[in-house]
């Protein structure tokens, strides 16, 4: 049985813990606004964005390379999308499974899978199975508020291995912010473009283009790519400060749990050492 000076010791570093955890979720709560309005004003855009790539491209038939495609399916680009700080429970974790499971299902079918992971958290988890897969690691320490200065350079980096013919498809993973407690690990295929073509074929008869579609194609694609990739993003930056905030508050609301049963156990192992000192002192009275 633990001593009593070993019980205080543990409930005060339980104590210490609990604010850690405590300020941590403050701290989450505080950035969650700021990174939810950001993600939500993101939204609009790139769902726009897609509308009139659909329009454009239901008048085209084939058109550049990045709507297209290479006509083959032999190599696959994964863009891991995680957070470069831990401590947020299973964010990082199901991101990393999803494109697990992505990359295994691909794997098994015989194609070529590299992965490019943006986050520290999520490159330490695929490294385990995939280290060889890995062809670059772009971490977003140094980046206190996210802008679509930090999302074009990956675009670009992804747009230029696809022309250099180095895959065929490109999937980018990241978590969609849906609630404090949910975050749902999303799968979007960039290259080639999904189109929505029933959207299309209903509103390409009330546009006509100058200059021609194609033209148009061929300056919105990448920048497609890029808005894409900074609503990842920042749909990932909301999620991770959700996620912590959760994680920290039930880790808050254990640490009070475990120090109200050490502080019972602390009051009952003192009760049990002043009865026992009480019985001694009584039975050498009775002795005498």
């Amino acid at each position: 049985m633990a001593s009593l000076k070993d019980l205080r010791n543990r409930i005060t570093s339980i104590k210490s813990t609990q604010k850690i955890t405590k300020a941590m979720q403050m701290v989450a709560a505080a950035k969650l606004r700021r990174a939810q309005l950001a993600a939500e004003a993101a939204r609009p855009y790139s769902e726009r964005m897609e509308a009139v790539l659909s329009n454009v491209a239901s008048g085209v038939s084939g058109g550049p390379r990045l709507l297209s495609g290479t006509g083959k399916d032999d190599t696959h680009l994964l863009v891991v999308c995680s957070a470069e700080r831990g401590l947020c429970g299973a964010f990082n974790s199901s991101i990393a499974r999803l494109a697990r499971d992505k990359a295994n299902a691909l794997i098994a079918q015989g194609k070529t899978v590299k992965i490019i992971c943006v986050g520290k958290k999520g490159y330490d988890q695929l490294r385990r199975l995939f280290d060889k897969n890995i062809i670059e690691l772009i971490e977003l320490r140094s980046v206190r508020q996210m802008a679509f200065a930090n999302a074009e350079p990956i675009g670009k980096n992804i747009i230029a291995r696809f022309e250099a013919g180095e895959f065929d498809v490109c999937t980018l993973f990241f978590s969609r912010f849906r609630s404090v407690i949910l975050q749902i690990p999303t799968a979007l295929q960039l290259i080639p473009a999904v189109i929505s073509k029933a959207e299309g074929d209903a509103a390409a008869a009330s546009y006509e283009y100058e200059p021609d579609e194609e033209e148009i194609l061929a300056s919105l694609l990448p920048r497609n790519i890029s808005v894409q990739v900074f609503r990842a993003l920042l749909e990932n930056a909301a999620s991770e400060q959700g996620a912590r905030m959760s994680s920290m508050d039930s880790a808050t609301r254990n640490a009070g749990e475990m120090i109200k049963k050490q502080t019972i156990t602390y009051n009952r192992t003192r009760q049990a050492m002043i009865t026992k000192e009480l019985i001694e002192i009584i039975s050498g009275a009775e002795a005498l």
